[in-house]
């Protein structure tokens, strides 16, 4: 019975160590449309100044194989000012660079607006934690994702 118990335990432990700690990633609800949500976030993130490389349609995408799923769309952008510092303080921050902020639909019709909070980005790859430029990657995201979901 404790032998049962202690596995089960061990079992929980590893399998909730393996997943990315909530306080990891940063959400918002946005009372707009995914689509409206993402259009208000591009509009802010290049009136930023920043360069927009890529939009994902993960909804689109999942019906090219016969799926469906939920309004799912994520906005990839960047600042080299910012990102490159990162890089050259450890390279491996490329992986997780430019950055990302994923707007769906939940099961009820919420929209949610989510993103890594950039001080991940100092643990996962040694960048120093007071480095300004993930300050400046956490006000930014912050403000742009304020605009993209407020309300007119």
């Amino acid at each position: 019975m404790i032998r049962k118990t202690l596995a089960a335990t061990t079992l929980a432990l590893t399998t909730l160590a393996a997943l990315p700690a909530a306080a990891d990633i940063v959400t918002k609800m946005s009372p707009h449309s995914v689509p409206d949500t993402i259009d208000r976030l591009e509009t802010a993130v290049t009136e930023a100044g920043a360069t927009v490389f890529a939009r994902v349609d993960h909804a689109e995408g999942a019906t090219k194989v016969d799926m469906e799923l939920r309004p799912t769309t994520l906005l990839i952008f960047g600042n080299p000012k910012l990102g490159t510092p990162a890089m050259l303080d450890g390279q491996t921050a490329g992986l997780d660079l430019p950055m990302r902020v994923l707007a769906y639909a939940d099961d009820s019709g919420m929209v949610h607006v989510s993103y890594h909070d950039p001080a991940t980005l100092a643990a996962d790859h040694g960048l120093p934690d007071d480095a300004e430029y993930l300050t400046k990657m956490t006000g930014a995201l912050d403000k742009l994702t304020d605009k993209a979901i407020a309300e007119d």
